[in-house]
């Protein structure tokens, strides 16, 4: 079952001989519960798409449908609904409220739409990420491995369709790399959770389903993991 397509999805920068093409045509489809990386050079165009297909940023050509919906088009307002109602997103820096404890970071998004959790839902995410006794503490007072677990936790706690992951182990180091990655993989197994990770590193790449590597804007490569 398609979740993502993408057409002729084209972005760039400037005018005339200023001019910066970041995206230059692509054409991109993503199934349910896939779990794929996104490759290639610095400047190569990953963190552009991953913004484009995220809803951060607009295309300057193209269209871009999540669950059938083209979302290229929607008013600010409607955008931002979507976003957080269908589009969880992990950064390199974990982005979190250092003014709220971590049971209200990772439940934010539900807060935010004036919904009432699924708290069973919520309870389970929290103990496979290891965050049980942590609930009342503040993000200042976790390591960055933990900080990156709240993350991931609010990225998921609203069942996006898809989960857009910016090089989230950037600012870790070996272990807590390995075990976030391993989050990652567990939640596309468990939840079916469809997950698309932006990364410069290939051995963790290699431990997704499918490879893609971008490079002046295009997709060169397009390769399952068997």
């Amino acid at each position: 079952m398609e979740i993502l397509r993408t057409e002729n999805l084209k972005k760039s920068y400037g005018k005339g001989e200023s001019k910066v093409v970041a995206l230059d045509g692509v054409n991109l489809t993503v199934e349910k519960g896939q779990f794929l990386s996104i490759v290639g050079s610095s400047g190569s165009g990953k963190s552009t798409l991953l913004h484009i297909l995220g809803g951060v940023d607009k295309p300057t050509e193209g269209k871009v449908h999540i669950e059938d919906r083209e979302i290229s088009t929607l008013k600010e307002n409607e955008l931002a609904l979507f976003r957080r109602r269908k589009v969880g997103l992990i950064y390199q820096f974990y982005n979190l409220n250092p003014t709220i404890d971590i049971k209200k970071n990772m439940l934010l998004p539900v807060l935010l739409d004036g919904r009432e959790p699924d708290m069973k839902y919520f309870e389970e995410i929290v103990h496979i990420l290891g965050l049980d006794n942590r609930l009342n503490h503040y993000p200042g007072q976790l390591s960055g491995g933990q900080q990156q677990r709240v993350a991931i936790g609010r990225a998921l706690i609203y069942r996006p369709a898809i989960v857009l992951a910016d090089e989230p182990t950037g600012n870790l180091d070996r272990n807590n790399s390995n075990e976030i990655i391993e989050l990652l993989k567990l939640s596309n197994r468990k939840y079916k959770q469809t997950i698309l990770l932006i990364t410069h590193d290939e051995r963790m790449a290699l431990q997704t389903d499918r490879i893609i590597t971008l490079e002046d804007g295009n997709i060169i490569s397009d390769e399952v993991i068997e």
